[in-house]
């Protein structure tokens, strides 16, 4: 069975590296040639992996582009599968793959078609999760489901980093899974159901900046969705250093402290609690940007 991989970010060489070991080698990989890799927080080169395989590797900035297709063309693929690539893949592109093309969702679809889906997840607080392959067709991730993995998470301490890995489990066994399947013939394309659809919107890295006058509720999700391996939530202190926050919990002593929003409450080491705009606190516990915490009863703010 001749396939063609696409991808560009880490569940792309975590998905490439599982199915290699499990020896389904790709004939062809396609991705992003890395001078294009600040498209992705996430991103990953594949070439290493491809090299240790003797897998052709053909960098594109469009899937589909004549000379991507004409290249996947001479390949013949009977399967691409397209994991950890953002771009929709058209109808020409498809056309390739005499059984079809295979992507990844880290989400149980329908539900959270789209992009963004991992931190748009933290941010919903959402309990029941899970990762999807599916079959492409006309639409966002709106094809038959090929296989799909489900867990529960905790809504109030999952971050975005927990999810991404959890995914990235499902997705380095349902996939040597379905290669199997389908190299024995067997090929599963459950219809996507009608009801609980919903579309997530790209997130950009200002989605990420802190409005302190929001519930504290709010913001801790925040922080936790946007975080590694995104580019994180971030505020300015008052001398306007940008600091980037990576790790956050609930205030223990929730009513102690009495203060404006983004105000800073208590220092301990380097760790620092805020006030948010419901009244109740955050200890924000990591991290980056500046050389010592904000200074005490200081106001973080919006803009340099």
């Amino acid at each position: 069975m001749k396939t063609v991989f696409v991808g560009a970010v880490e569940g792309s060489h975590v998905a490439l590296s599982a199915i290699c070991a499990r020896g389904f080698v790709p004939d062809l990989v396609v991705t992003l040639p890395p001078d294009l890799s600040h498209r992705h927080s996430d991103f990953a080169d594949l070439k290493p992996t491809a090299d240790r395989y003797d897998i052709p590797v053909h960098y594109t900035a469009k899937s589909d582009s004549a000379g991507t297709i004409k290249t996947i063309q001479a390949v013949k693929p009977d399967l691409i599968l397209v994991i950890g690539w953002s771009q929709i893949c058209g109808p020409e592109f498809r056309a390739q793959a005499k059984i079809g093309c295979v992507g990844f969702h880290p989400s149980a679809l329908p539900r959270l078609r789209g992009r963004g889906v991992i931190p748009w997840t933290v941010i919903l607080g959402e309990t029941d999760v899970g990762a999807s392959l599916f079959w492409l067709g006309e639409g966002a991730d709106d094809g038959p489901i090929a296989a799909q993995a489900r867990y529960a998470v905790d809504p109030d301490t999952v971050t975005a980093r927990e999810l991404y890995d959890r995914a990235l489990q499902a997705l380095t066994q349902l996939l040597p899974q379905l290669l199997t399947q389908i190299s024995e013939g067997d090929i599963p394309a459950a219809p996507q159901p009608e009801t609980g659809i919903s579309l997530c919107a790209r997130r950009r890295p200002e989605d990420g900046l802190i409005d302190w006058t929001r519930p504290a509720a709010e913001i801790n999700r925040l922080i936790r969705a946007v975080g590694p391996p995104y580019p994180g939530a971030y505020t300015y202190s008052a001398s306007g250093e940008k600091l980037v926050l990576l790790g956050v919990q609930n205030t223990a002593l929730q009513g102690y402290y009495i203060g404006l929003p983004g105000q800073i409450q208590a220092i301990e080491g380097n760790r620092f609690t805020v006030a948010c705009g419901d009244g109740k606190c955050l200890d924000i516990i990591n991290w980056t940007g500046a050389d010592a915490p904000p200074d005490l009863h200081s106001k973080l703010r919006n803009s340099e």
